[in-house]
């Protein structure tokens, strides 16, 4: 009787998709098929298993992440964010505590797509309470380059993001006030960005940070938080896909989640093409915002 062959997991799929983000930087060839890894590239459908060669657990992976790894290397800024939630929809409680709502499936996840992105973008508010280092410390892959909009410039250089050099980071604040935030923190880590705050008192203008951002080759992003951050991304028609992970845990009266413009009638409410992933006792919803649309 003819034994099959073994199907390759996660593990195996790991370095692959690092090869296809090293390919897309300019660092080293196209990731080519093999007896060991069976997969397709089509122009048109990007990188494609062989799901015959594969376990479930790897095409599901790969599943999720495939719309991160088929970015072509001279595209325009696509933006990933990501929120992770109590069933009441809070992110934290009203203190601020938010270690942990999801469990460790969810956190190597969020590693993974940090490896997987050129930059990883935080609001002012979540660098202050959570002191981040935004590395990819729980998995195999690069550290991104890590971004902290910070307009009012309230951030301490003691924080680690600015102080621990484990990865290039860059603190975004309008352009008029650059020398400023230089004479704080060093001007290698500053962006000073013309027009961001183009509307005083109004939020930062996150276009004209996508393309400062497009202009220095950091052009696939991840929105890691926090909830008015991903909020503001989603409201300016700035995040191309958002991943939603669910915890079944009920915090009550905390920090909320998504904040956004409210419609009147539920047929005006958008409903994004969406897929459900489980992460040991999370779900994941992973909705394409590009491709959101109303119920008829």
């Amino acid at each position: 009787m003819r034994v099959p062959p073994a199907l390759h997991g996660t593990d195996a799929l790991w370095p692959l998709c690092l090869e296809i983000v090293r390919h897309r930087r300019g660092l080293g060839p196209q990731p080519a098929p093999d007896a060991k890894r069976p997969f397709a590239w089509d122009p048109s459908r990007g990188f494609a298993l062989r799901e015959d060669a594969w376990d479930a657990q790897a095409v599901e992976l790969f599943a999720l992440l495939k719309p991160v790894l088929d970015r072509p290397p001279e595209s325009s800024a696509w933006v990933i964010g990501q929120l992770g939630q109590s069933l009441d929809g809070c992110i934290a409680t009203r203190g601020g505590d938010s270690n942990f709502v999801n469990g460790p499936e969810v956190l190597v996840h969020l590693h993974r797509l940090r490896a997987l992105c050129d930059a990883v973008i935080v609001g002012a508010g979540t660098a202050a309470i959570d002191d981040p280092q935004l590395t990819t410390r729980r998995v195999a892959g690069e550290n991104p380059v890590r971004v902290l909009i910070d307009p009012s410039l309230q951030l301490p250089a003691t924080l680690r993001v600015l102080s621990d050099r484990q990865a290039p980071t860059l603190l975004v604040c309008d352009a008029t006030r650059a020398d400023e935030a230089a004479r704080h923190i060093g001007a290698e880590q500053v962006l000073g960005v013309p027009g961001l705050m183009k509307n005083a008192g109004g939020p930062p203008d996150l276009r004209v940070l996508l393309r400062a951002l497009q202009q220095r080759g950091l052009r696939v992003l991840f929105v890691e938080g926090g909830g008015i951050t991903v909020s503001r991304f989603i409201a300016q028609g700035c995040m191309d896909r958002l991943h939603l992970s669910i915890a079944p845990v009920l915090i009550g009266n905390g920090r909320p989640g998504l904040s956004l413009p409210g419609s009147t009638a539920m047929r005006d409410c958008p409903r994004p093409p969406s897929s459900v992933f489980r992460m040991g006792a999370d779900v994941l919803w992973d909705l394409d915002l590009r491709a959101a649309n109303s119920p008829s």
